[in-house]
């Protein structure tokens, strides 16, 4: 009885070191990504505003995306729909509460009356789409994947009003400086090894979870909306943390 108590034990900690693992190989994927891709972009006279909004917004939210697209794929969609709520409040609460600690943030008018809308609307459209047994009367919910297009479409939307914000405010002048040096080889190279390493811990944090979730006798759910959230959202956190620390908040 010691002895597989002991191997349980042996176990549990294996799945935490491959958790853990996982989530360090996902910054580190996002880091190169972010760097690689915002110097690839600043070469190409990209302006720094269309940089953020762009390839740090979406780079910082990669882990969420590979370790989604792996728990979808695994059918492990416990996972998956915990980690996307989870995520935003994280986001929401603590990172932004973190950041206004350290520095105050200032709102624009666009912020108020057009990126906080846009982000309740996202919230309410997901709960219409997903409450099927209470407008179709149907007997179970689930997210189709008619409903995967209406998201992708509401997120087109999103892009375009980005690509708005772009022209209103217009480019760089210059292009090819501000942080993009080395060789366009190099940028490449660390574009790739980030996807690689992203899909890399993406398959390990999964892993990990669902077999912690297994041995604690926990629903999968609960894991995406903590620990797998927490560790996805660190991306975000670091950068929103430095920016207000450097007193850049916006």
């Amino acid at each position: 009885m010691p002895e597989n108590i002991r191997e349980m034990q042996e176990e549990q900690m294996l799945n935490w070191i491959l958790l853990i693992a996982g989530f360090l190989v996902l910054l580190k994927g996002a880091d190169w990504l972010v760097s690689g891709s915002s110097s690839l972009a600043r070469r190409m006279g990209v302006s720094e505003l269309v940089v953020g909004l762009t390839v740090v917004a979406f780079g910082t939210s990669t882990p969420e995306l590979f370790v989604n697209i792996f728990a979808s794929a695994q059918g492990n969609a416990e996972i998956a729909i915990g980690n996307v709520l989870g995520s935003n409040i994280f986001n929401i609460l603590l990172i932004l509460g973190v950041s206004c600690i350290i520095y105050p943030i200032a709102v624009t008018k666009g912020t108020v009356w057009k990126e906080i809308p846009f982000s309740l609307l996202a919230v309410v459209i997901l709960g219409a789409l997903a409450n099927d047994t209470l407008f179709d009367r149907a007997g179970s919910s689930a997210l189709s994947r008619i409903d995967g297009i209406v998201f992708i479409s509401f997120f087109a939307i999103f892009l375009y009003y980005i690509t708005s914000i772009a022209r209103v405010t217009g480019h760089s002048s210059g292009g090819g400086e501000g942080g993009a040096g080395g060789s366009l080889k190099w940028h490449i190279i660390k574009v790739a090894g980030g996807l690689v390493a992203l899909v890399t811990g993406g398959k390990l944090v999964v892993d990990g979870a669902v077999n912690i979730a297994m041995h604690l006798g926990i629903s999968e759910t609960l894991i995406g909306f903590t620990i797998v959230a927490a560790g996805t959202s660190l991306p975000e956190l670091a950068t929103s943390a430095v920016a207000a620390y450097r007193k850049k908040p916006i």
